[in-house]
C-alpha cells in the first residue's frame, strides 16, 4: 500500500556516506522531532535527476529551510559511495542529506517502489517529494513521468 498524507513514516535505515565510510542512518531518528523534505530519484547521475531534480534542492535549500525544514533528503535505490559522489559532483554538501536505499527496501516500505528492469535498472523509487513533520507525512507529491509535481519549487509553493 502507497504511503498518503497523514500517514506516519515506516521504520527503516538507509546508509549516508561519512569521511569514515557508509554510516546507518535510522529514519527514527531521521524524522523525530523534525521537519523533514525528502525526495526521491530514480538513480544518481540519471539525465533529469542530475540536471533538474536534485539541482532544485540544492539551489532552494536555503528557501526551504526559511519555511521551516530541518532537514533536506535525497533518497535512491543506490549504494552509499555512489550517492556520497552524486552529492560531491552536485554540490549538495551541507545543504542535501544524500540517503543510500542500496536494496530499495525503504521505497518499498513506502509502497513508493517502481519496477525499471526495462531499463535496465531493475527495482527502483519512483520520483516523488514528501514533507515529513515529527514521523507523519503533510505533502506528498509523484511524479510518473518528468519532476515537475516533485520539485524545490512545488514543495515551496506547497509550504506556502
Amino acid at each position: 500500500m502507497t504511503i498518503k498524507v497523514g500517514d506516519k513514516v515506516p521504520s527503516g535505515t538507509m546508509h549516508t556516506m561519512t569521511t569514515e565510510g557508509p554510516s546507518a542512518v535510522s529514519t527514527d531518528d531521521l524524522f523525530k522531532g523534525k521537519k523533514v523534505a525528502l525526495f526521491s530519484v530514480p538513480g544518481a547521475f540519471t539525465p533529469t535527476c542530475s540536471a533538474k531534480h536534485l539541482p532544485s534542492f540544492v539551489k532552494h535549500a536555503a528557501d526551504l529551510k526559511a519555511k521551516g525544514v530541518d532537514t533536506i533528503a535525497c533518497m535512491a535505490v543506490n549504494d552509499a559511495f555512489v550517492m556520497g559522489a552524486w552529492g560531491k559532483d552536485q554540490k549538495a554538501d551541507g545543504k542535501v542529506m544524500m540517503l543510500a536505499d542500496g536494496n530499495a527496501d525503504y521505497a518499498k516500505a513506502l509502497g513508493l517502489d517502481s519496477d525499471y528492469s526495462g531499463y535496465g535498472m531493475g527495482t527502483r523509487g519512483k520520483r516523488f517529494s514528501m514533507v515529513v513533520d515529527n514521523g507523519v507525512v503533510t505533502h506528498l507529491n509523484i511524479d510518473d513521468e518528468g519532476y515537475g509535481k516533485t520539485s524545490a519549487e512545488t514543495m515551496l509553493e506547497q509550504l506556502g
